[in-house]
């Protein structure tokens, strides 16, 4: 089942983020196989200000486990994670249910 995970960064957490970044993406790494899209959110300087990870797992539960040992999520980057599921319906230019 498809879940989106929204992160948003607290204010002032720029540096802590970048510091933690290589832990971040090797956590990633591990997940790759259930990870459909991912990439950071901008603020309007172009700065990384969260996360959104469109992610494939078996239940809400393992997705809030993935959130919660997330390195960004443990070094206290995130001000808020909201985990939804998803039902994607478009992909590429094209729509996949009408």
């Amino acid at each position: 089942m498809l879940f989106a995970v929204m992160c948003t960064d607290k204010l002032g957490c720029f540096e802590t983020r970048m510091a933690v970044r290589p832990e971040h993406l090797v956590y990633l790494k591990k997940y790759e196989s259930h990870i459909k899209i991912c990439g950071p959110l901008s603020n309007h300087d172009g700065k990384s200000c969260g996360s959104l990870i469109i992610i494939d797992m078996e239940n809400q539960s393992a997705v809030e486990q993935f959130a919660q040992n997330d390195p960004y999520a443990k070094a206290g980057v995130f001000e808020s994670v909201i985990i939804r599921p998803f039902r994607m319906i478009g992909y590429e230019g094209k729509m996949l249910e009408t």
